[in-house]
């Protein structure tokens, strides 16, 4: 293997201490532990699942369909797109007439009402409802049905819903029909779950410790990424250099590939991260006037020459 070549800085100031930069070690762990989530997302599938047993069949009818704006809407179009098509109307002049696309209106005359109807009927405004609707479910099912939907509201907005009275009703309502859609596994993004492993555990709260304890179980590979992670961020928060060969050691033996591949990453510039670790000093400074310059940069693209440019960085703002 040919010897490495020696960094710029080394060559023009041999004498002169390396110090990696903190805040860029703790974006590349959590670079680390994010690709950990996206490998392991299948676990979590297999492990996480709120899915509520399905409701009990009633011996009724089913109810008609409520009488929103969005269905008679549909319903009056329906019928004056086919009336004006039995008069010999074209889809161009019947689009003109009732302000609509031609796919529109080709729509509304190849569709059935029911169909038309049916459709409406799903497009109700419930995504605020998602994450309740496994509390709900599971409430109908343990009630046999027997719970009033004010109820339900009340108990839901208690735990943090912001959306509207009716839609409780509308969902209840598909729950004693039996057409309610079945709920998926609300697994949390490995965005999400990289944020609440990456942050003090004083940071979160109860409902989003209880969700990555959750993941931990499911996922022991998640787990112990989570444990070195946040026994890393503890060695830069505290300066605690000193143990960091014994860290690389551990997460190079025992540790999901990112993890190893970061742990290998750390060892080739084992002196300037362990300096980072164990001075005060930062390279913080300079990442600020980089940003800074940056900044001038993208403001004055093609309004302004670089020897303005170069006045702007030299001067201070």
């Amino acid at each position: 293997m040919p010897p490495r070549t020696p960094a710029p800085s080394k060559t023009a100031a041999p004498h002169a201490l390396e110090v990696a930069d903190r805040w860029h070690l703790l974006q590349n762990l959590s670079a680390a532990v994010e690709k950990t989530c996206h490998q392991h997302r299948d676990c979590l599938r297999k492990s996480i699942d709120h899915e509520p047993p399905a409701p009990p069949l009633m011996d009724q009818p089913p109810p008609s369909l409520p009488p929103t704006q969005i269905i008679e809407r549909t319903r009056h179009r329906h019928e004056d797109v086919r009336r004006l098509v039995d008069a010999g109307w074209t889809i161009s002049a019947i689009g003109r007439h009732l302000n609509l696309d031609r796919k529109t209106v080709r729509r509304f005359r190849d569709t059935d009402l029911d169909v038309m109807l049916a459709s409406a009927r799903e497009r109700r405004p419930a995504g605020v409802l998602e994450p309740f609707k496994p509390y709900l479910n599971a409430r109908f099912t343990g009630t046999s049905g027997q719970v009033s939907g004010s109820r339900l509201f009340l108990e839901i907005r208690e735990r943090g819903y912001q959306g509207s009275r009716q839609v409780v009703r509308k969902h209840l309502a598909a729950l004693r029909a039996g057409t309610a859609a079945p709920i998926r596994a609300d697994i949390p993004s490995p965005r999400k779950i990289t944020s609440w492993i990456m942050r003090p555990r004083e940071s979160l709260t109860n409902n989003q410790n209880e969700r990555l304890l959750e993941v931990r179980l499911a996922c022991p590979d998640i787990a112990r990424a989570s444990d070195l992670a946040r026994c890393f961020a503890d060695l830069v928060r505290n300066q605690r250099g000193h143990l960091l060969h014994d860290w690389i050691r551990q997460a190079e033996q025992d540790s999901p590939g990112p993890m190893s591949s970061f742990a290998g990453f750390l060892r080739r510039d084992l002196d300037a991260v362990t300096a980072g670790l164990s001075l005060p000093w930062s390279s913080g400074v300079v990442e600020g006037h980089v940003n800074r310059v940056k900044t001038l940069k993208r403001a004055m693209y093609g309004r302004g020459s670089f020897d303005l440019l170069r006045t702007r960085i030299l001067i201070k703002p």
